[in-house]
């Protein structure tokens, strides 16, 4: 199935994390800890720079998995995080009511974990004619396996999957906006601000 480029941008796009708790964390075995932690870090970071909407959900997060974890928690203190019981994040009334606030038609979803987290609210976005788009390496789960089927059923279902600088990156769309170095450093990533260093000097 094809359909129609349309760009992200900061007036269409909304981003959505779902379970980065710490219980669901010590399970995740597709991506190590620490990588998994920058990623979501820097997408939470980034977006917040670009000015996009970031709605962050737990599920059982006083019975079963745990608060979310404290790097993304630092990284949106003014976001208030909607805890839920259901698996599916956007059959809870007050996540979707969260969500349809955002004004938002194009919504980046990340989740602990990929297959289920992250998954089930994308195809459901896409059943209610949005776009959903998943961030990948934003995402973990448990296994390989669950990581490979999660990912053909979500591109099976409509769901554009990609990673979250190339998501960020194509909302910024321009590297001369003033906006830019912060957004690169927002993303923590080194190189790219050494490569602005260097091309800052030889203008000199």
């Amino acid at each position: 199935m094809t359909t129609r480029y349309e760009k992200l941008t900061a007036q269409n796009a909304a981003v959505i994390l779902v379970d980065h708790q710490v219980g669901l964390m010590t399970g995740v075995r597709d991506i190590s800890i620490a990588e998994l932690k920058h990623n979501v870090v820097a997408l939470a970071k980034s977006a917040k720079v670009l000015g996009v909407p970031v709605v962050v959900v737990t599920t059982a997060r006083d019975s079963l998995w745990g608060p979310t974890i404290p790097e993304l928690v630092d990284a949106l203190p003014e976001v208030e995080i909607l805890d839920r019981s259901t698996v599916n994040a956007y059959d809870d009334a007050r996540v979707a009511a969260a969500v349809e606030a955002t004004g938002r038609k194009k919504l980046i979803f990340a989740g602990i974990s990929l297959e289920v987290c992250a998954a089930f609210p994308a195809m459901t976005a896409v059943a209610r004619g949005l776009d959903a788009y998943v961030a990948v390496d934003a995402c973990g789960t448990f296994s390989h396996a669950k990581r490979e089927t999660g990912l053909l059923r979500m591109l099976r279902a409509g769901v554009t999957v990609s990673d979250y600088a190339t998501l960020m990156v194509e909302i910024l769309a321009d590297n001369g906006r003033p906006e830019a170095g912060a957004v690169y450093g927002a993303l923590d990533m080194p190189w790219a601000t050494l490569v602005g260093q260097v091309s800052s000097a030889l203008r000199r």
